[in-house]
């Protein structure tokens, strides 16, 4: 089993995890800048058609499908924080090299495609890297507190970057955020420079195919587990198509400027935000079960409401339903991550995560290419409606399963027999 290297405790633990946490947020927020100006450069510069709009957003997050499994042994055998300077030095020559390209008259759509797949993949390994760095660095009993944290960072960036984006693009164009983006990942691996070194655990002589495939087994045989990373799989599917169409549609169909699509984006950080504020409450009364369906239902009537945006003028119709179908999807996440977390053995925790993960966060490049094909054959909006149509199936997949009936998820257990052969591995 490998196990995380204790941190030596521990004087100027608190200054180091400040700077961690400066440092992720320079990254996250250059990311969430991002996420507005590609697709614009795409679309406004180079003049991309929907197909390839789509298939860039598709590039970005195939690194997901690749890597989600083995990036847990990847990152195992590599200097974390050495390894997270350079996956951000990685990014900063990639997003660099778009506004150079441009100044200099050669940039292209292929170069872009190039781009997004390049930070895809440092994006991958860098979060990864990040979040097995953090517990190196934090005494456990304060772990859960800066998880919190870190994590409402992550939202509140979620919910004001892309705003931010659109505000910035009309001062200095969807190139010159990627610029910022550049700079944001400099100044991250800077910081990330100042840190202590730490390894992920010792050396184990298990083949990684082998704890690979222990992790897969207790996952796809756990009735639980199994179809909430189905639930998770098709709500990431309809997410990944629905951001994918956003600009597309706003632009070319509601005719609305850069800094709507931005605050039309962040409406889904607002959702988020509202949702992780109500579902522990919301479990507390009516049961974990039940939350992620239910949730799952009121967020998918509210992503009804997009395609009802035609102009500018009805453009709230779009933020609403996004900040419901976000709402929904926070909760149902939350109930779902909790579960694996406290009833996963110790041992196999991190390769329940990966597994999930490869296989639920795979479904984004799939569900941003077909959002592409459907704009292309159907037209945007006959598109965006089977999207949001398809919002309210992931409840279905938790209500047609063994969950449906029950109040809490921990009612059921995975097979003893699984724990057994995994506990009593050397």
């Amino acid at each position: 089993m490998t196990v995380l290297a204790p941190a030596a405790p521990r004087p100027g633990m608190e200054g180091v995890f400040w700077r961690f946490w400066l440092a992720s947020t320079a990254a996250k927020t250059g990311l969430a800048l991002t996420l507005v100006a590609l697709p614009l450069v795409a679309l406004t510069v180079l003049g991309a058609s929907t197909v390839q709009v789509t298939m860039l957003a598709a590039a970005g997050q195939v690194a997901w499908l690749l890597l989600g499994l083995p990036a847990g042994v990847i990152v195992q055998k590599c200097p974390l924080r050495a390894l997270q300077v350079t996956l951000g030095l990685v990014r900063v020559a990639a997003m660099g090299s778009v506004p150079l390209a441009w100044l200099f008259g050669v940039l292209t759509y292929s170069h872009l495609v190039v781009v997004a797949l390049i930070s895809g993949f440092a994006t991958v390994l860098f979060d990864v890297s990040s979040s097995t760095y953090l517990p190196s660095v934090v005494d456990k009993e304060e772990l859960s507190g800066r998880n919190s944290l870190v994590s409402g960072t992550e939202a509140v960036i979620h919910t004001g970057g892309p705003s931010l984006s659109g505000v910035l693009i009309h001062l200095m164009g969807p190139v010159g955020i990627l610029a910022l983006d550049s700079l944001s990942n400099l100044l991250s691996a800077l910081i990330l420079r100042t840190l202590p070194e730490r390894r992920s655990g010792r050396k184990t002589q298990t083949k990684a195919v082998v704890l690979v495939k222990e992790g897969w087994h207790f996952v796809v045989r756990h009735p639980v587990m199994r179809p909430c990373m189905i639930w998770a799989t098709a709500v990431n599917f309809v997410s990944a198509a629905l951001l994918a169409l956003t600009p597309l549609y706003l632009v070319r169909e509601a005719h609305s400027s850069a800094t709507v699509v931005g605050l039309v984006i962040a409406m889904d950080g607002v959702g988020a935000l509202l949702g992780s504020v109500v579902a522990t409450r919301l479990a507390g009364r009516i049961g974990t079960a039940r939350a992620i369906w239910s949730s799952g239902l009121l967020g998918g009537a509210f992503a009804l409401l997009i395609p009802l945006t035609t102009s500018t003028g009805t453009v709230f119709f779009f933020a609403i339903g996004n900040a419901g179908f976000a709402f929904g999807v926070v909760i149902g996440s939350i109930m779902a991550r909790t579960h694996r977390q406290t009833e996963s053995p110790p041992e196999l925790l991190p390769r329940v995560m990966a597994t999930v993960r490869f296989v639920s966060w795979g479904a984004l490049p799939a569900g941003s290419a077909l959002s592409g094909v459907l704009g292309a054959v159907l037209g945007l909006r006959p598109a965006l409606w089977l999207v949001c149509a398809g919002a309210l199936m992931a409840p279905m997949i938790i209500l047609l399963s063994r969950i449906g009936g029950l109040r809490d998820l921990e009612a059921l257990r995975e097979p003893q027999e699984v724990r057994v052969t995994i506990s009593q591995r050397p």
